[in-house]
């Protein structure tokens, strides 16, 4: 089998880890490419994987109508190039361009949501946009895979596609021998992992600590444009000297490994891939629930869910946190437990393969 895989942004981030996780389960299985809008993180990962890498460098983010038209020319010229049996595209830009250029080329395709635009939280304008072109684009495709059950439901709700073109695979990742280890006589330790963007929403993370008494530290993991941003809200904080900006880094089963509490405060999200990480390490797991999230976190077991937006729920809830060390193991070890139980890499790769061998079969008939 030949697959061609199509992203937009290499940076270090969910949507990535799970396109480089899918690169290294098949390429045993199929010949493989990868097309991606820029150098970065991906890009570098997958080459020191022995997969070709091809940078289409007019496949970028955000909408542009001279770019786009050449990004489709690229990924046209990768296809008949490359002559895959099936593209898997992933990102909203990649995506329908991509289902495009396959759809043209008569070649099936596949295409990941990692999270819809048009999901509650979203400003109006931008829903409008995505739903009529995600709308567009499903015609164009003979699968879309949701990562959660809730963003299979939304895209029904929309009239995205039909209920034989979606399905729901759930988020997986790979097991790490490591666990967190940190003893209940340390400083209490808060981690977000999440790019620096506006659906993360880091800020509302920082006031809700402003509000709480005792010790505690928090570390940010990430990049993005909204870095400065919430650099600047920290410096004039309460709390500034608890706080660290620890930027992108490849070690986050290690920084998990030394925390207390993950901490996810996005204003929408799909099936976020930092929430399994730190279940897998043995941390409980304070998020807001929006998109696939009370999929993945169980209310009062594993952690809590917040409402979007709610500052003093999430104060709240990481004071139970931070003050009990009994709660945190205790919903740390249920974390892992269904960690282990539901999203083991193993389980996203072959219902995957699964898909792809039905479109195949589909598109011979």
């Amino acid at each position: 089998m030949k697959l061609f895989y199509l992203i937009t942004r290499s940076e270090q981030g969910g949507a990535q880890t799970h396109v480089l996780d899918l690169i290294r389960g098949f390429r045993g299985r199929a010949d493989i490419v990868l097309g991606v809008g820029e150098e970065g993180y991906l890009a570098e990962q997958v080459r020191d994987s022995g997969i070709d890498v091809h940078v289409l460098p007019h496949l970028v983010q955000p909408v542009s109508p001279a770019k786009d038209w050449l990004a489709l020319w690229e990924i046209n010229s990768l296809i008949r190039k490359f002559q895959p049996d099936l593209v898997h595209a992933h990102s909203s830009k990649a995506g329908f361009l991509g289902r495009l250029a396959a759809y043209r080329a008569g070649v099936p395709a596949v295409f990941t949501a990692h999270g819809w635009a048009f999901a509650d939280g979203v400003p109006w304008g931008r829903k409008i946009v995505a739903t009529v072109s995600e709308r567009r684009a499903g015609r164009w495709c003979e699968r879309i895979i949701t990562v959660s059950e809730a963003d299979r439901i939304l895209a029904l709700r929309h009239r995205i596609a039909d209920e034989n073109t979606l399905v729901t695979i759930r988020n997986g990742i790979a097991d790490t021998p490591r666990r967190a280890e940190p003893t209940n006589t340390d400083e209490p330790r808060i981690v977000m992992v999440a790019r620096f963007a506006r659906p993360k929403d880091q800020s509302l993370l920082i006031r809700a600590l402003e509000g709480l008494n005792g010790e505690f530290s928090l570390s940010f993991v990430g990049d993005g444009p909204t870095r400065r941003e919430m650099e600047a809200l920290t410096a004039n904080s309460s709390i500034c000297h608890r706080i660290t900006f620890l930027g992108a880094r490849a070690d986050v089963a290690e920084l998990l490994a030394k925390a207390h509490v993950f901490v996810l405060t996005s204003n929408w999200e799909g099936f976020p891939i930092s929430i399994l990480e730190a279940m897998r390490a043995g941390l409980p797991v304070v998020a807001s629930d929006v998109g696939g999230v009370c999929e993945a976190v169980v209310d009062g077991e594993t952690g809590y869910l917040v409402p979007r937006g709610d500052e003093v729920t999430l104060r709240d809830r990481l004071k139970r946190l931070i003050t009990n060390p009994d709660l945190r193991t205790r919903m740390g070890q249920a974390g892992r437990r269904r960690y282990e139980q539901h999203f083991t890499l193993d389980k996203m790769l072959n219902r995957t393969w699964q898909v792809y061998e039905e479109v195949l079969r589909e598109h011979r008939r």
